[in-house]
Formats: C-alpha cells, sequence, structure tokens
C-alpha cells in the first residue's frame, strides 16, 4: 500500500495560510501588517476587501461598517487555526468606508474595536477605522534612499529640529482647525529647517491618538498616520518631499504603553490580549496606561513589524523610542506593592531586554543607515551596546544627565554658578559610554518647567546672553543635537499643543539675533567635521581648562580626524568682561574668530576685534603656548586652527 500524504491547504498571496501563522506565533512575520488589517484584492472576479483580526479568546468575530449599515450578523469571520486569527472577504467595500470588528467575547459581549493594523482612521472624535489602499505609494526619493544605506550617524553631522505639527505653525483662517496638512507641512518646514541648517527633523504625535493633550504619546493607531493633516497618501508626500530635498525625518514611537480608551488596544477580545494580564506588570499608575506583553511572540511581532512599517513602507529615517526606561525597569513610577519582581528577584524587565535586542537587531539589519534612538534617563548600562556583546543595541541614547545638569546650571545666577562649575564638565567624564545626543526637548519647556530664555537668569539682554553662551557650549560639547521648536528663536512662554509658535516675536530685534545665532551654528557645525566625526572617541574632545572655576568660564578644543580644521571654544558664563583674559592653546598656530557671540547681529556690542590670533610662547592653563583675546561677558567665541 502506498503511504499516505498530508493534504495542505493552498493559500492564495492574500489569505493567511499556515506559514504565516506559525511565524506569527514565533513573533517573526516581519511583514504582517501585509496579511493582517484590511486589503484590497480580487476573489473570484470580484473586488473587495480581505480583513484579518487577531483575537485569540473571542467567541466569534464580525466586521461592521458603512457597507452593512454596521449590522454585525452580516459579516461573521472564519477562525484560522489555533492561533486565533480571523479572516473574512467582503466585495464591494470602497476605499474611506467606515469599519470595525464586532468581538463577542467569551462572556458573550459584544465589543466594538478598531483595527490594531488599520493604515487610516476617522478623525477625532470619531474612533472608527477606514478602508485605504497604501500598496501603491508614489516614491521619487531614490537618491536619498540610495545614500542612506551609506549614512553612519557616528560619523556625520546630526542637528534634529523635534516639531509638533499640529503646533509649528497654523493657517490663520482656521481651515482644518488651522492645522497645516501634511502636504502643507512639507513645503514649509522645507524651507525653515534647510534655511536653519537643520539635518532632520523628527515629528512628534504621528501614530493615530484620540487625544491631542497627549501630544501623540497615547495610541490607538499603531500603522496609521493620523488624520487630522490628511491621508496616509499625504503622508508619504511628505516624507519624500524632506528627502527629496535631503532632510531626513525621525519619527516619535511608543512601543511602552497604550491607553485605556474603548475602541483600542486594551483588553482587546474582552482579555488581555496585548497586554500584561498581571495589573503589576501591564498597568501604568502613574500614567493610567496599559503595558504591552513584551513575553508574547505575537506582542512582540506587533510592534518589530509596526517599526518596519513606518522605516520600510513609508522610508523613515529612523524612531526615536519613548520612555524606554519605563519598560526596562517593573518598579517604573511603582510604589511598593504595585509591581512584581523578575524571575531572577531584580527590578528589570527581561522580557523587554530581549524584545530590545531583537527590535534592534531586526530593524538596523534590515535598513543600514538607519537609526534607532533611545529616550532612555538612568544608567541602565550599554543602551547603544551591540546585543550580541549584551547591549540593547540602540543607535543613539538621549543624554538626559546632560541636560538635568546643564539646564540646572544655566538657571543660577552666575553669582553662584561657581559654586556649580562641575555640573558642566562632567557629562565628559562618561561621553563615551554610550552613543549620545543632547537633547533639549519638549519635556523642558512643559509642565512649568518653563522655555528654554526663561530658565536664563537675569531680564532682557541677560537673558539672551545666557542663552547664546548655552547654546554655543551645547554646540561644542560631544553627541547629537537636538533642540524642540520655537526654542531656536527664543519662545517666552512655554509650549501648548492649542496653539502655534509665537512667530510673532520675530518682528522683535532680540529674537532675530538669537535664531541669527542659532542658525550660524548649526551651520558651523555641518561645515565642520571636528564637531562630528569623532563625537564617539574621546580623540575628538580636549579640555583646556575646565577648572576655571571663579570665573566660571571653560575652553576646550574640538579635534578633526586628521587634525585640519580643529576648533577651540572659550565661554564665559558670567557678566564679567575680562578684557585681559588668555587662553592656553594645544600648538603654535594662527587661530581664527568664525564665531563670536558679541557680535551687533546676535544682539551684542559690536566692537572691532582682529579675526586673526597668533599664538606666543607664553604659558597659560598647563599650556606652553597661548593668546589673549578680549573675552566679554556672557561671551562665546570659537575660533579655528
Amino acid at each position: 500500500m502506498g503511504k499516505s500524504k498530508t493534504v495542505r491547504k493552498k493559500t492564495k498571496p492574500y489569505e493567511i495560510g499556515e506559514l504565516d501563522q506559525y511565524l506569527f506565533g514565533q513573533g517573526t512575520h516581519y511583514e504582517i501588517y501585509k496579511k493582517l488589517g484590511a486589503h484590497r484584492v480580487t476573489v473570484g472576479g470580484k473586488e473587495g476587501i480581505y480583513f484579518a483580526v487577531w483575537a485569540p479568546n473571542a467567541r466569534r468575530v464580525a466586521v461592521v461598517g458603512d457597507f452593512n449599515g454596521w449590522n454585525f450578523e452580516k459579516n461573521y469571520m472564519e477562525r484560522q487555526g489555533e492561533i486565533g486569527i480571523y479572516t473574512c472577504f467582503i466585495p464591494g467595500v470602497k476605499s474611506g468606508d467606515l469599519y470595525k470588528f464586532c468581538i463577542e467575547t467569551a462572556q458573550g459581549k459584544r465589543i466594538f474595536k478598531a483595527d490594531p493594523f488599520a493604515n487610516y482612521a476617522e478623525l477625532r472624535p470619531g474612533t472608527a477605522s477606514r478602508v485605504t489602499d497604501i500598496s501603491h505609494l508614489v516614491w521619487t526619493d531614490e537618491a536619498w534612499m540610495k545614500g542612506r544605506r551609506e549614512w553612519d550617524n557616528k560619523k556625520s553631522p546630526l542637528s534634529v529640529y523635534e516639531v509638533h505639527m499640529g503646533s509649528w505653525m497654523r493657517h490663520p483662517d482656521g481651515e482644518n482647525e488651522g492645522f497645516y496638512t501634511y502636504r502643507q507641512f512639507a513645503r514649509e518646514i522645507v524651507k525653515y529647517v534647510k534655511d536653519m541648517g537643520y539635518t532632520h527633523v523628527e515629528l512628534m504625535g504621528i501614530a493615530e491618538h484620540p487625544f491631542d493633550g497627549s501630544w501623540g504619546y497615547q495610541v490607538t493607531g499603531y500603522y496609521a498616520p493620523t488624520s487630522r493633516y490628511g491621508t496616509p497618501e499625504d503622508f508619504a508626500y511628505m516624507i519624500n518631499y524632506l528627502h527629496r530635498n535631503r532632510v531626513g525625518v525621525i519619527l516619535d514611537w511608543v512601543p511602552a504603553h497604550f491607553p485605556r480608551d474603548a475602541h483600542g488596544l486594551s483588553l482587546f477580545d474582552g482579555t488581555p490580549v496585548f497586554e500584561y494580564a498581571d495589573p503589576r506588570k501591564g498597568e501604568h499608575p502613574e500614567w493610567g496606561t496599559k503595558v504591552f506583553d513584551y513575553g508574547k511572540p505575537e506582542v512582540q511581532n506587533f510592534l518589530i513589524a509596526n517599526a518596519l512599517f513606518w522605516i520600510e513602507h513609508y522610508h523613515a529615517d529612523g524612531l526615536r523610542v519613548d520612555a524606554v526606561a519605563s519598560m526596562l525597569y517593573l518598579d517604573y513610577g511603582k510604589e511598593e506593592g504595585q509591581w512584581i519582581p523578575n524571575k531572577l528577584g531584580g527590578n528589570q524587565n527581561l522580557e523587554a531586554v530581549a524584545f530590545f535586542k531583537h527590535l534592534n537587531s531586526v530593524v538596523l539589519g534590515r535598513n543600514p543607515g538607519t537609526m534607532m534612538i533611545a529616550e532612555e534617563s538612568t544608567a541602565w548600562p550599554k543602551v547603544t551596546g551591540a546585543p550580541e556583546d549584551g547591549g540593547l543595541g540602540f543607535s543613539l541614547k538621549w543624554n538626559m544627565g546632560w541636560m538635568h545638569d546643564f539646564t540646572e546650571y544655566m538657571k543660577l545666577d552666575p553669582l553662584f554658578r561657581k559654586n556649580a562649575h562641575y555640573q558642566m564638565s562632567f557629562s565628559i567624564e562618561y561621553a563615551y559610554s554610550e552613543d549620545y545626543i543632547l537633547v533639549l526637548s519638549h519635556d523642558e519647556v512643559v509642565h512649568l518647567k518653563r522655555s528654554m530664555i526663561n530658565k536664563m537668569p537675569g531680564k532682557g539682554f541677560d537673558k539672551f546672553a545666557n542663552l547664546k553662551v548655552a547654546y554655543a557650549f551645547m554646540m561644542g560639547h560631544p553627541g547629537k543635537k537636538l533642540l524642540f521648536m520655537g526654542q531656536e528663536f527664543a519662545q517666552l512662554r512655554e509650549w501648548s499643543e492649542e496653539r502655534e509658535l509665537d512667530w510673532f516675536l520675530l518682528a522683535e530685534e532680540p529674537h532675530q539675533q538669537i535664531q541669527k545665532f542659532y542658525k550660524d551654528l548649526l551651520h558651523l557645525y555641518k561645515r565642520n567635521k571636528a564637531l562630528y566625526e569623532l563625537d564617539d572617541e574621546p580623540a575628538g574632545f580636549e579640555w583646556i581648562n575646565k577648572d576655571d572655576t571663579f570665573r566660571s568660564i571653560f575652553s576646550f578644543v574640538r579635534h578633526s580626524k586628521e587634525g585640519k580644521k580643529n576648533l577651540l571654544f572659550v565661554c564665559n558664563f558670567t557678566p564679567v568682561e575680562r578684557s585681559d583674559y588668555r587662553v592656553g592653546v594645544p600648538r603654535r598656530k594662527q587661530y581664527k574668530l568664525v564665531l563670536n557671540s558679541d557680535e551687533k547681529e546676535y544682539g551684542g556690542a559690536g566692537e572691532e576685534r582682529p579675526v586673526v590670533y597668533k599664538a606666543e610662547k607664553k604659558e597659560c592653563d598647563g599650556r606652553v603656548y597661548s593668546f589673549a583675546y578680549p573675552l566679554p561677558g556672557y561671551g562665546a567665541a570659537i575660533f579655528e586652527f
């Protein structure tokens, strides 16, 4: 007798087959977004939408929407295998139709959920998903994408403009609630950032979210660009336009938590599907949100495929991963009794650690030249270390320690800065423990923390002079750069998502002048390799004098790899003029003044001074050679040699 054969059902390309289910169950179906969700297909000569959703503990699932009168009895879905994916094909469904999944729980209750894999959503306050087809987006950014594969963030300039689209600039006539569309924003932001000299924009709040006040950090539609600013095609146009103008795009990404909104991921099929079941692991009491279950392969797959979706399908150049610390520590933001230790008795979330290693290995391995950036606020080791060496595998880490010390120092009355001098030099001691990006982000200019200009002591001129020397010091410090919108022209008010930036301030000279100063710093940064190509190596930085405590002056050198164009920084953090100031230098060369904060165009006194200074054999700062420079109060001077 012949052997019996196992007959496998042959699946069509759009169907959820056994291999799809297996890979999803292993957490390695990296393009699962092409199968789950709502996709346009033709079946038996009829065009329609193939719906698929993961609801493992549901009793029954149906699709409801505009096309069936929201009647849950019209289009029940079929369960595929043990993993709990439900599918159905509905002919005649049109692009733009609204839909949800009606899920009957194990207890017989009917709940209505938006599609976790939807590519477009109804504009809030609506909560339905919207049928769309994003399989034919138009891209003309081939040159950028080709160059990206060879790009190395460690050796390249990276100056980021952090932007909240809805409040950067608004229509005066209030059209579309005053929001710029993705297309309008693309054209305006390109003009601005190219003129200013930024290399990248980082966009807050892009994934669909129901509440404006969450700034996009409580997501209900992980696979949908928010409909506040237009369609998915409009969103793709924006990224394409920025790329064609040689501006990179980083998106904020939130794998740490999600809101409890009834239409979202919370208790998706009546049970904890996406979140940990135990509330001591599955809830953030501080934020009132749910925590993803990083131990479930399917949840890992949902998130990793989502990261790839933004980078591969929408051409994003990197993701800034929000709230990494809250994922790494089981007791983050929790009191005793609100959390449970791991199997080793510690407070580390071992499943989240494994998730990060998997995530970063896959995303960066498949997409050379892209970035995964950790917003991580603790001393967790090797955040940017290689996973095979025990690291988490991120490209860059936000330097929150530097940010805290820097802003606290700058808030001080100059009379007391001598007592906190070490706060400004301490960051160099750990500057090479990770690959850092220096950040002055939206978090620092909200919740009564004050805008950057209003952190500065004094009044009027003193505030602006303080902020100029602060920005010069930041630009010279090792690490990539990020500044939140509005702070480049010294916005006075704290940021609010409810209004546009105070652009009217640019009618006033002091705001024009500090914007010009920051712009010139950015262009100096971009054209001088000394400021970026050795960011991750001690050879790129050298203190001249970090111990001038009484005078609150710092001097240091940034070295280029070939030593051809090095930069000497001198920063005076008091209003006291040092007309007899002398600085030690590494060698007997000519030193060319390339940026002086005291120029009239920057709001300074504009006193004439030589451009070139010749070092002489005169000991200073422990150096054989030095030169004299009349250093103004709050003066920042940068010399090239």
